[in-house]
């Protein structure tokens, strides 16, 4: 496919050199249906990066998109700070009835704000004051949210130094297999919180992502996840799961910790819970925790409402009948088995996968190599993105609703991205 470089001047001219997604997709994007999006020259492009786990179900989804126009149409309340509306009885309603009760989760709701770090600075906010003690635990490579709490349990280098102040009351421990199986799991944290003479202060809570999405596609055992839980219990710690991206079925299971069989005590959610894109988050937490004063943590756009219609619909169409988890979870051995086939052919590159559900790395020796993927894959009509701490992994995330026909487009284009660079 030729691809014209675009018209990008007003970008340039007028938009912060913040901005970063563009940079690898030079193109004005107009249109977008399911799993494709279209340029205004016409080109179509392949999403595998599905708004970064924010478009599980793909974009404008048809179920979705009614429920919000006849929402619209019929004048529904938009902005309702944390009112109470029809669109939020339906949504809370909705989400017990089809997410929490059917798992026995004792959760409350919370809607902190429209973003993921609004809804990890309520969660860490909300385990300091219940326990109240001030350091949190996090984990190597873990990445929770741009703003200063979640930056101080973030571990990427880059990002923390855009804080320009000392990010505290944060203590890293190394995730699953950052050891490589050569130390015991927790020896560490255990061993730190035994001595008196550590200098770690008692944590107040441990917060952790099930597979770190912008750390690598770092995959946690369940039976590693199952350790954390009962260290966090037997230490009188909260543990806190981080399923921003990671939830709302991209691992298979609406929340990742699932299939681990925990329950944390607090757990955060955005992204993927609008179904639509839309922005919205929650914390939910265990009725114990509720210690909140009326007003204590607020915001002005906490009551998104027609973000909560399309939740809804989102819920009674994909969620109700238990076959979501099913679809992803067959796609996902799809993806496995031709990442297979690649790092099989191109082994001599050092190249390996792993991944769960429908989240998946392709990580290269030579780190260069993941964005020359990444740049090809796009010049092909495929959106990737790389993650890792060195950009050294291609991260595969298409929409939960890809069919097994524009799976296996993507992933040959893929196979032929990574041809193209050896």
């Amino acid at each position: 496919m030729t691809i014209t470089p675009p018209a990008l001047s007003v970008f340039e001219s007028l938009e912060s050199e913040v901005r970063s997604y563009c940079r690898g997709w030079p193109a004005v994007f107009d249109r977008a249906q399911g799993a494709r999006l279209t340029d205004e020259d016409g080109h179509s492009y392949l999403d595998f990066f599905a708004g970064a786990g924010s478009l599980n179900y793909g974009h404008n989804n048809p179920v979705m998109k009614r429920a919000l126009l006849d929402y619209i149409e019929r004048d529904g309340i938009t902005h309702g700070l944390d009112m109470a509306t029809t669109a939020k009885r339906a949504f809370l309603e909705t989400f017990q009835n089809v997410i929490l009760r059917p798992r026995d989760l004792p959760y409350k709701v919370m809607f902190p704000g429209p973003t993921g770090t609004n809804a990890v600075e309520a969660a860490l906010k909300l385990a300091r004051k219940v326990k109240g003690r001030e350091s949190i635990v996090s984990f190597t490579n873990a990445f929770h949210g741009m703003s200063l709490g979640s930056l101080a349990v973030t571990g990427n280098a880059f990002k923390r130094a855009g804080a320009g102040i000392p990010l505290v009351h944060g203590t890293p421990m190394p995730f699953d297999n950052y050891l490589d199986g050569q130390v015991p799991d927790f020896l560490w944290f255990e061993r730190l919180l035994e001595d008196q003479g550590s200098g770690l202060n008692k944590p107040a809570a441990v917060i952790v992502e099930t597979v770190q999405g912008e750390g690598g596609i770092n995959v946690a055992r369940p039976e590693w996840l199952r350790a954390l839980a009962d260290l966090c219990r037997r230490r009188d710690m909260l543990l806190i799961v981080d399923d921003i991206q990671m939830g709302c079925g991209r691992t298979g299971a609406f929340f990742s910790f699932e299939e681990a069989g925990i329950v944390p005590d607090i757990v955060t959610v955005s992204k993927s819970i609008s179904g639509y894109g839309l922005p919205l988050s929650l914390c939910l937490f265990k009725g114990e925790l509720d210690v909140w004063e009326p007003g204590e943590h607020n915001g002005t756009f906490r009551g998104n409402n027609p973000a909560f219609v399309t939740a809804t619909a989102t819920l009674e169409a994909y969620w109700a009948d238990g076959q979501m988890e099913k679809h992803t979870l067959a796609r996902g051995e799809q993806v496995e088995q031709a990442l297979l086939a690649l790092c099989t052919e191109h082994s001599r590159l050092g190249v390996t996968y792993r991944g769960r559900g429908l989240v998946w790395g392709l990580e290269f020796a030579d780190p260069a190599r993941a964005s020359e993927v990444c740049a090809r894959a796009f010049e092909l009509g495929l959106l990737l993105e790389t993650s890792g701490p060195k950009s050294e992994v291609v991260k595969l995330l298409p929409p939960l609703t890809i069919t097994p026909d524009e799976l296996d487009e993507g992933l040959r284009t893929l196979a032929r991205a990574v041809a193209a660079t050896v």
